[in-house]
């Protein structure tokens, strides 16, 4: 059964390890290979940018190069760190231009399925270097940002991080945040609400006239973790004709967040607890792959047929597995891309 994952972080792992593109990738989770023999539909490769905090010598290596580069601003190593996470990503479909094509429209996506390809989309994760810019949101919609998850772990200029501390999970989106919501609106992309406090999430729903995604968020009424949702959310996310990725990290998946075993009945859990709560048109798939540190049941996108297998051993039937497959990413994917 084919399917649409809505978040990897296969990109950094790649270019961490100097790969040139993604073509035969063992180390990981992710690459050609695996995406062709697991039918994967699309996948969302995340630019996911490290703080600076823990990586100032890191960060020194960056200048002002490569397309991301030239846009000028106060971020310029971020830029141009996007900018070489976006290298490996086009020199992967160059080397395989039969296996999977960049698409930032959905007419785009329909263009590759008809070939068979798989639709990569080239996300943001951690949009502070928008840097409160408009036009440099625009400017990365132009160079095929598809999607920004709004915040990571630390405060930008959209707003507040999930957190244990109840005032920042309190604090919602800034007046940038709030306006850019709307701008993302009109622009096409996909606001991720993953990672975001509690009070965004909420202003978010405010905001927003078009279906939003948690990329990779589970069910906090199963798992504790302040980056799940809670059932109230899932309902308002539903409403708003969101989805909602299922996170294979072992820390959301269950009641013991310390645990590292990524186990598939949790998962099929979270699935159940999702549907129960939002409905079925709200449940996606968003793995986290070589994002995540856990003992994986379900190692690679070849095996996902682990998880099929047992959300219709579980109760779910064929056009049911399919829903959450693909077809209700599809139907987002649909309804904001232009």
């Amino acid at each position: 059964m084919s399917y649409i994952d809505f978040h990897c972080d296969t990109l950094k792992r790649a270019f961490e390890q100097g790969k040139r593109d993604m073509g035969s990738f063992p180390e990981v989770s992710v690459d050609v290979e695996r995406l062709a023999l697991g039918g994967v539909r699309a996948q969302f490769f995340a630019a996911f940018v490290p703080p600076r905090e823990n990586n100032k010598d890191w960060w020194q290596r960056y200048g002002q190069k490569d397309q991301f580069g030239e846009l000028k601003g106060a971020y310029e190593p971020e830029d141009a760190y996007m900018g070489e996470l976006r290298k490996i990503l086009d020199q992967t479909i160059e080397a395989f231009p039969d296996k999977l094509k960049l698409v930032c429209t959905y007419r785009e996506l329909q263009e590759a399925w008809k070939k068979g390809q798989t639709a990569a989309l080239f996300t943001l994760e951690d949009g502070r270097s928008v840097g409160g810019s408009l036009e440099k949101l625009k400017s990365y919609r132009d160079l095929g940002v598809s999607l920004i998850t709004l915040t990571w772990n630390y405060a930008n200029c959209f707003g507040a991080p999930n957190s244990r501390d109840a005032e920042v999970m309190e604090q919602g989106l800034t007046a940038f945040g709030k306006e850019a919501v709307e701008y993302m609106n009109e622009l096409g992309m996909l606001v991720d609400v993953s990672h975001l406090s509690d009070g965004g999430f909420w202003d978010v729903v405010r905001v927003s006239q078009k279906p939003f995604v948690a990329s990779h968020s589970n069910c906090r009424a199963l798992s504790p973790h302040p980056r799940n949702l809670t059932d109230e959310m899932i309902r308002a996310l539903s409403e708003k004709g969101g989805v909602a990725g299922l996170n294979f990290c072992s820390a959301f998946l269950g009641m013991d967040t310390m645990s590292r075993d990524s186990r598939i009945a949790d998962m099929v859990a979270q699935v159940k607890h999702m549907v129960q709560v939002g409905g079925l048109e709200c449940a996606v798939i968003g793995t986290d792959f070589d994002g995540i540190e856990s003992r994986l049941e379900i190692e690679g996108p070849d095996q996902m047929e682990k998880l099929f297998h047992a959300l219709q051993k579980a109760g779910f039937s064929q056009d049911a597995v399919e829903k959450i497959a693909w077809e209700n990413g599809e139907r987002v994917l649909r309804e904001v891309l232009v």
